[in-house]
């Protein structure tokens, strides 16, 4: 029949749908490769970075050394410096404390002399004159037991060899006992407070036997020459 189409006489255009392209093999892209570590730097170039981090951190350690060994220096001198000045502080007080010791036992010394004066010129007779005797030694017993335990002691000066460190010379006499330059007489007592003077002794010196010692030996010599 001359009015029907055919599927033969369809034209190509008509039969043609649109269609995705398909991406061929060649199309697709490909995978880059997992990125590797990196490579080491010739010889002769440049250093690569973590090299040049290294530099910079053993800078930084060497500076914090340094400054480490200043701080310690300065903290050491700093110690000895505050070890010196306690030190010097404490021997200060020290010193300080024996002045105003030694000032005020001087002041007391002159009170000891004359309770001893007293005690040594009490001749008691009557039963009243022994009980205040009896009182004078007890309370002088009581100013020597304080100055004990303050650490003062009396010098012993009789018989020893003049010392101006420890005594003082009221005068100088002839003694046929003692050489000379020997104490033989104790005026006024002297004292120390733990070993240090605090008061003088006031002392009489032996100058020796003297020139008239001299004179009648070497008159009996010439005797005896001559009676030779």
């Amino acid at each position: 029949m001359s009015g029907d189409t055919s599927p033969a006489q369809t034209s190509p255009e008509t039969l043609q749908e649109p269609a995705e392209a398909m991406p061929t093999a060649e199309a697709q892209p490909e995978l880059a490769d997992p990125p590797g570590p990196p490579a080491p730097a010739d010889e002769g170039g440049e250093s690569s970075p973590p090299a040049e981090r290294l530099k910079e951190l053993e800078a930084q350690f060497a500076a914090l050394k340094s400054e480490h060994e200043a701080l310690r220096t300065q903290y050491m001198r700093n110690a000895a410096d505050f070890d010196n000045y306690r030190k010097r502080q404490s021997r200060d007080q020290e010193d300080l404390r024996l002045q105003i010791t030694c000032s005020t036992l001087s002041e007391i010394l002159p009170v000891v002399d004359n309770f001893d004066r007293a005690r040594q010129q009490l001749n008691p007779q009557s039963e009243e004159a022994q009980a205040l005797h009896r009182s004078y030694q007890n309370l002088y017993k009581q100013l020597v037991d304080v100055f004990k335990q303050l650490g003062v002691a009396p010098m012993r000066v009789e018989g020893e060899p003049f010392d101006p460190n420890l005594h003082e010379a009221v005068m100088r006499e002839p003694s046929h006992d003692h050489p000379e330059d020997v104490v033989t007489e104790e005026l006024q007592r002297g004292y120390q407070l733990h070993g240090k003077v605090l008061r003088h002794a006031l002392v009489k010196v032996s100058m020796g036997p003297g020139p008239q010692a001299s004179e009648p030996t070497e008159e009996r010599a010439s005797d005896q020459e001559q009676a030779g």
